[in-house]
Protein backbone atom coordinates (compact mmCIF):
# COMPACT_ATOMS: atom_id res chain seq x y z
CA UNK A 1 0.00 0.00 0.00
CA UNK A 2 1.44 3.31 -0.98
CA UNK A 3 0.34 6.94 -0.87
CA UNK A 4 0.69 10.11 1.12
CA UNK A 5 -1.19 10.67 4.30
CA UNK A 6 -1.71 14.37 5.08
CA UNK A 7 -3.84 16.04 7.70
CA UNK A 8 -4.75 19.73 7.84
CA UNK A 9 -6.31 21.35 10.87
CA UNK A 10 -7.77 24.82 10.29
CA UNK A 11 -8.57 27.14 13.14
CA UNK A 12 -9.66 30.76 13.36
CA UNK A 13 -6.96 33.22 14.39
CA UNK A 14 -7.22 34.54 17.94
CA UNK A 15 -9.13 37.80 18.28
CA UNK A 16 -6.99 40.92 18.52
CA UNK A 17 -7.34 42.84 21.76
CA UNK A 18 -8.80 46.32 21.39
CA UNK A 19 -6.55 49.09 22.70
CA UNK A 20 -7.69 50.72 25.92
CA UNK A 21 -9.19 54.21 25.60
CA UNK A 22 -7.10 57.00 27.05
CA UNK A 23 -9.69 59.74 27.48
CA UNK A 24 -7.97 61.24 30.53
CA UNK A 25 -4.71 61.76 28.66
CA UNK A 26 -6.25 63.65 25.76
CA UNK A 27 -8.30 66.68 26.80
CA UNK A 28 -10.23 68.40 24.02
CA UNK A 29 -12.22 71.65 24.09
CA UNK A 30 -15.97 71.70 23.79
CA UNK A 31 -16.83 74.26 21.09
CA UNK A 32 -20.29 75.84 20.95
CA UNK A 33 -21.60 78.10 18.20
CA UNK A 34 -24.81 80.09 17.69
CA UNK A 35 -26.21 83.02 15.71
CA UNK A 36 -26.83 85.23 18.77
CA UNK A 37 -25.35 85.49 22.26
CA UNK A 38 -28.71 84.47 23.73
CA UNK A 39 -28.85 81.34 21.55
CA UNK A 40 -25.29 80.49 22.59
CA UNK A 41 -26.22 80.67 26.27
CA UNK A 42 -29.37 78.61 25.59
CA UNK A 43 -27.36 75.94 23.77
CA UNK A 44 -24.91 75.75 26.68
CA UNK A 45 -27.82 75.41 29.12
CA UNK A 46 -29.41 72.60 27.06
CA UNK A 47 -26.12 70.72 26.80
CA UNK A 48 -25.50 71.16 30.54
CA UNK A 49 -28.99 69.85 31.32
CA UNK A 50 -28.50 66.87 29.00
CA UNK A 51 -25.10 65.84 30.40
CA UNK A 52 -25.64 66.45 34.12
CA UNK A 53 -25.97 63.17 35.98
CA UNK A 54 -24.86 60.98 33.08
CA UNK A 55 -21.65 59.05 32.56
CA UNK A 56 -20.60 60.97 29.46
CA UNK A 57 -17.21 60.60 27.78
CA UNK A 58 -15.65 64.09 27.40
CA UNK A 59 -13.83 63.20 24.16
CA UNK A 60 -17.03 61.89 22.59
CA UNK A 61 -18.84 65.14 23.43
CA UNK A 62 -15.93 67.20 22.04
CA UNK A 63 -15.94 65.19 18.82
CA UNK A 64 -19.69 65.52 18.34
CA UNK A 65 -19.65 69.26 18.99
CA UNK A 66 -16.74 69.77 16.58
CA UNK A 67 -18.02 67.63 13.72
CA UNK A 68 -21.80 67.56 13.88
CA UNK A 69 -22.59 71.25 14.38
CA UNK A 70 -22.56 74.24 12.06
CA UNK A 71 -20.32 77.24 12.81
CA UNK A 72 -21.97 80.59 13.42
CA UNK A 73 -20.89 84.11 14.39
CA UNK A 74 -20.96 83.69 18.17
CA UNK A 75 -18.76 81.01 19.70
CA UNK A 76 -17.64 79.75 23.06
CA UNK A 77 -15.20 77.03 24.02
CA UNK A 78 -14.84 75.33 27.38
CA UNK A 79 -11.97 73.19 28.59
CA UNK A 80 -11.28 71.22 31.71
CA UNK A 81 -9.30 68.34 33.14
CA UNK A 82 -12.39 66.39 34.18
CA UNK A 83 -16.06 66.08 33.38
CA UNK A 84 -16.86 68.07 36.52
CA UNK A 85 -14.65 70.98 35.40
CA UNK A 86 -16.16 70.89 31.90
CA UNK A 87 -19.69 71.05 33.31
CA UNK A 88 -18.73 73.97 35.58
CA UNK A 89 -17.29 75.87 32.61
CA UNK A 90 -20.40 75.05 30.57
CA UNK A 91 -22.57 76.41 33.41
CA UNK A 92 -20.58 79.66 33.31
CA UNK A 93 -21.30 80.03 29.58
CA UNK A 94 -24.98 79.25 30.16
CA UNK A 95 -25.14 81.99 32.82
CA UNK A 96 -23.36 84.50 30.58
CA UNK A 97 -20.18 84.51 32.64
CA UNK A 98 -16.94 84.22 30.72
CA UNK A 99 -13.39 83.64 31.80
CA UNK A 100 -11.47 86.69 32.97
CA UNK A 101 -9.14 86.33 29.99
CA UNK A 102 -11.94 85.88 27.42
CA UNK A 103 -12.45 88.53 24.79
CA UNK A 104 -15.67 89.19 22.92
CA UNK A 105 -15.69 90.28 19.30
CA UNK A 106 -12.66 91.12 17.25
CA UNK A 107 -11.10 89.47 14.24
CA UNK A 108 -9.06 86.38 13.66
CA UNK A 109 -5.65 85.93 15.22
CA UNK A 110 -2.90 83.83 13.72
CA UNK A 111 -0.13 82.37 15.88
CA UNK A 112 3.00 80.86 14.40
Amino acid sequence: ISGTNAHVILEQAPAAAEPARTDAAAPAPWVLSARTPEALRAQAARLLDRLTGTGFAPLDVAYSLATARASFEHRAAVAGESGKELLAALAAVAEGRGASWARAGGGAAFLF
